[in-house]
């Protein structure tokens, strides 16, 4: 029996492991779970699965939750908050394995503190390693643990790495939908709605991911994480361009044969395959493979997605400004997402940012929190420039 703790439990993964451990319950047992904001859910999940521990963000709402367990009869569930709450669930003594899918930094810490703390992490986080990933891997290679990605790209390369050994890899190929305005003039790129790029053809994501899909920075965050968890070099990552979603990642090896991994477009199954790693247990989550009869390629549009383009910059100099990059990805989204800046807006700020913000390499989860805040700050300060103007920062190239 595995025992598991969420981080994001309420969150479209967390729900998503939850439907798996229900699907199997000879093989995995809820042991704790953190649960964000959603205080309503967070019960609800309480009551059917009853952890040892339970964690909200805010305090208040912990205690609402306490009262109301209390009041269902239900007394052996812990409830704790804030980011010492998280850290507690994660690193709680019954744990086996930490999925992690909070979506921002908010989870870092305690990702951070679980792989410490030498449990097996199952990432869907793309933030922990973009900002510090040089910090989780090399912990997790000190504890001798797995990093299991869960994220499906990535989790398609680890699939195909099965088939060979890390050495006799020549490049990882990650897949990309292209977004809502893979056929979008550039020219038209000005007058694009937030409900035209919260329109994403393939997937149903959050808000955040799915404008950073519609910009291709969510493919960037990949190429960083490829880059950290597979110990590759930024030019040994690939992106190409395929509409159809099918193949979800592919590896080329050196004597030029190349593994494609091929699925349906269901979280459950990479959320499956690491929780059983190394083992594959049947599934009902089937393919049909009368759906390859079209499959398209073409390689990304780095001019008219910049976005991609300032992510291998950030992956190849590492630290400090994939830091930046996050950040001020993260504030110029939220302030698209408020309708204060334009869609072409994002990556200007993101670009500024970067600029602003020295290359180093930092040496503590700490150290990267507060180099975090120092870039949202000047990206909000970007972005309040932007609003009152109405124009735009400068051209970008």
């Amino acid at each position: 029996m595995k025992r598991i703790a969420i981080l994001g439990s309420t969150g479209s993964i967390g729900r998503s492991t939850l439907s798996v451990v229900e699907s199997y319950p000879d093989r995995f047992e809820v042991a704790t779970l953190a649960a964000g904001s959603n205080a309503e859910l967070a019960f609800e999940q309480a009551v059917r699965w009853k952890p040892r521990v339970l964690s909200l963000a805010k305090e208040e709402d912990a205690a609402e939750v306490r009262g109301r367990l209390v009041g269902a009869g239900i007394s052996e569930v812990e409830v704790v908050d804030g980011a010492a709450g998280t850290v507690r669930v994660a690193t709680h003594s019954e744990v086996d394995f930490v999925v992690s899918a909070i979506v921002g930094v908010s989870g870092l810490e305690a990702t951070y503190e679980a792989v410490r703390a030498g449990k097996t992490v199952g990432l869907a986080n793309k933030e922990c390693l973009v900002v510090a990933g040089e910090l989780i891997t090399a912990e997790a290679r000190r504890q001798g643990r797995p990093l299991l990605p869960i994220d499906s790209e990535h989790n398609a390369v680890h699939q195909c790495l099965r088939g060979g050994r890390m050495e006799e890899v020549e490049r990882i190929w990650l897949t990309a939908s292209g977004g809502p305005f893979l056929k979008t003039p550039k020219a038209e790129f000005a007058a694009i709605t937030v409900e035209q790029a919260l329109n994403h053809p393939t997937w149903k994501m959050g808000k955040r991911i799915t404008i950073d899909s519609a910009t291709l920075m969510n493919k960037g965050f990949e190429v960083i994480e490829a880059c950290r968890l597979f110990q590759v070099a930024p030019e040994r990552v690939q992106v190409i361009v395929h509409p159809q979603s099918t193949i979800h990642s592919l590896v080329e090896f050196v004597d030029g044969s190349i593994l494609a991994q091929i699925s349906v477009t269901d979280m459950r199954l990479p959320i499956l395959y690491a929780l059983t790693y190394p083992e594959r247990i049947a599934s009902d989550l089937r393919f049909s493979i009368h759906d390859l009869r079209h499959l398209d390629f073409c390689p990304p549009d780095m001019a008219k997605f910049p976005c991609l383009r300032l992510a291998y910059e950030a992956a190849s100099a590492g630290g400090a400004k994939t830091i930046a990059l996050n950040a001020a990805d993260e504030v110029a989204v939220a302030a698209f997402l408020e309708e204060q800046i334009g869609f072409e807006e994002i990556p200007r700020i993101i670009e500024e940012v970067m600029a602003a913000t020295p290359a180093r390499h930092l040496e503590s989860i700490q150290q990267v929190l507060i180099l975090d805040a120092e870039a949202r700050l000047l990206a909000r300060e970007m972005v309040q420039k932007q609003s009152r103007k109405g124009l735009p920062i400068r051209a970008i190239s």
